[in-house]
């Protein structure tokens, strides 16, 4: 641990709006890919688990990419936020003022929303590629790997509500279809989850 992983943590325990929940569930994603990404090279350094190694390899190219996309997300997030914290800022005086703060508030929330969003598709397809690693995966390593399926779900899970409370400032088609499709993730991520869960205590015989 250094400097720069405290200085992030002080930055999210500060009275700030950002980096808030969106961007604390894109870097609890980040954490779950760098488990997977420990687990796949844990399994390619040992012949016993040679059965996983094909996944591995490519569990390590997808996760390495996916670390590094997640600051990017968590990045994305809170410039999202503070989008909208600008737009209600936004003059309100005239007709004209007023509309135009109306748009940029429509428009920056629809940006909240897809932000999060997209940290919950993320989480969803970590998800899905750990139930088949979880019977291959090296047996020693597998308490990370469910605790990396957990931080996938609890990422999506905390994306989904900042999905939730941005949906009610945004066109009601876009409202509509953001709470559906979210609420499908979720579910999948849990499904998800709960098989990689069951696969790892089999495995180990809890």
């Amino acid at each position: 641990m250094n400097k720069g992983y405290i200085s992030v943590l002080n930055n999210i325990a500060s009275k700030n709006a950002t980096p808030g929940g969106g961007a604390v569930a894109a870097l609890a994603l980040g954490h779950s890919f760098s488990l997977v990404s420990m687990v796949s090279r844990l399994t390619i350094g040992s012949e016993k688990w040679v059965e996983g190694h094909i996944i591995s390899k490519n569990l390590i190219e997808i996760c390495d990419t996916e670390i590094l996309n997640s600051i990017e997300l968590a990045e994305n997030d809170c410039n999202a936020f503070n989008s909208v914290m600008e737009a209600y800022k936004l003059p309100k005086n005239t007709d004209s003022e007023i509309a135009i703060r109306k748009e940029k508030i429509l428009q920056s929330s629809l940006g909240a929303t897809i932000a999060p969003f997209t940290i919950a598709e993320k989480s969803l397809y970590l998800l899905s590629l750990l139930p088949k690693f979880a019977s291959k995966a090296n047996k020693n390593a597998l308490t990370d790997l469910a605790s990396a399926s957990q931080l996938a779900y609890s990422s999506a899970y905390i994306a989904s509500l900042n999905v939730k409370v941005n949906t009610p400032d945004i066109l009601e088609e876009d409202s509509m279809k953001y709470e559906y499709e979210i609420k499908k993730i979720i579910s999948e991520c849990i499904s998800f989850n709960e098989e990689t869960q069951k696969i790892i205590s089999s495995r180990l015989g809890w």
